[in-house]
This record gives C-alpha cells, sequence and structure tokens, in this order.
C-alpha cells in the first residue's frame, strides 16, 4: 500500500469519464493494489471517499468510508469501508437537499451543492460480484460526489450560486453556523 497524491483541479485525468473495469481486471492484482493505495490515500487524506481519477487511475473504481469514532464527521451516521466498481446511480427520490461540500481534489474551498435526496448505487464488488444499495441523506450526497468523479464532474461545476462558494476559512467564519445549511466535509 502507498499514498499517493491527489490530483488538483486544473488536472486534466479529472475532467476525464473514467473506463470502466472488465471482471478480469476487477479481479487482477493491479487493481487490488489500487484500490489499497486508494484506501490508505483516502485516511492519509482524512477523507470520506476517493475516486480513482483523484489518484491518477482513469477507471470507474471509488471508494466510501465515514468511521463510526470519526471525530472529523461526529454528526454523520458511520459507513463502513466499500469498494465501487463501475457503478452507476438512478434517483429515487429527486427531492433535493443542499450541502455545503469541499472536495481532496478541489483543496481549500467549500461549495453550496443541491443533489437528489435518495439514490441507488449499483455496482460490482471486488469479486466482480453485482450488488446495489440505497443511500439517502446525507450519505446519497456522498456518493453522487464520489461518483461524479468517474464522469469528469467536480463537486464545483455543480454549485449553482457562485455566491455559495467560499474558503474554507471564510466558510468557517460566515457559513458554517449559519442556521438552515447543511455541511459534508472532504
Amino acid at each position: 500500500m502507498a499514498v499517493r497524491p491527489v490530483l488538483t483541479i486544473g488536472n486534466p485525468v479529472l475532467r476525464q469519464v473514467a473506463r470502466e473495469l472488465t471482471r478480469e481486471e476487477i479481479l487482477c492484482a493491479d487493481v487490488k493494489t489500487l484500490v489499497a493505495d486508494m484506501i490508505e490515500t483516502m485516511h492519509h487524506e482524512e477523507g470520506i471517499g476517493i475516486a480513482a481519477p483523484q489518484v491518477g487511475e482513469s477507471v470507474q473504481v471509488a471508494v466510501i468510508e465515514v468511521a463510526v469514532d470519526s471525530e472529523r464527521y461526529p454528526d454523520t451516521n458511520p459507513f463502513e469501508l466499500a469498494v465501487f466498481v463501475n457503478p452507476r446511480i438512478t434517483v429515487l427520490d429527486a427531492t433535493e437537499q443542499a450541502y455545503w461540500e469541499g472536495c481532496l481534489s478541489v483543496p481549500d474551498l467549500r461549495g453550496l451543492v443541491h443533489r437528489p435526496r435518495m439514490v441507488r448505487v449499483d455496482y460490482l464488488n471486488l469479486d466482480a460480484e453485482p450488488a446495489s444499495i440505497v443511500a439517502d441523506g446525507f450519505l446519497a450526497t456522498v456518493f453522487q460526489h464520489e461518483l461524479d468523479h468517474l464522469d469528469g464532474v467536480l463537486y464545483i461545476d455543480r454549485v449553482r450560486d457562485t455566491r455559495k462558494i467560499a474558503t474554507v476559512d471564510d466558510y468557517v467564519r460566515f457559513w458554517l453556523n449559519k442556521p438552515g445549511e447543511q455541511h459534508m466535509p472532504d
């Protein structure tokens, strides 16, 4: 396992549509190494998700985990570490919710993003077996944020009102404790 550099906004790899993996590729050692490196990088960066393009690999793989004992995200429900290969999102409830989002690939900024409230994610696991999960609320936003990376989309592309983009310092100063605002960490 290795901590890989996280690509940041401006790097063209982040804007590519990542390619799907074949069953054979999913089962090979290279993909297992990639996933281990992604997990190590996510933990090192104290993130709750990371997609392969963020570490320079334009393939359809993402990892999500919200730790039980997370000090950084104390008000969120835990989500056990999981790997998603070739994921597809289906909106189950289009009612919008808005969270202030951040991203390891867009350092030092936050932006208010509106997304559907409930989604289903169909994907392959690391054994190349089909699986699905339904997520709502904060977790639905996390899935949509991470899986957007596989389509070359960054959260900043989804900010409707550019007046709701702030540096981390100004986000904390002016927006963090504003009534009615929801917040999603990096």
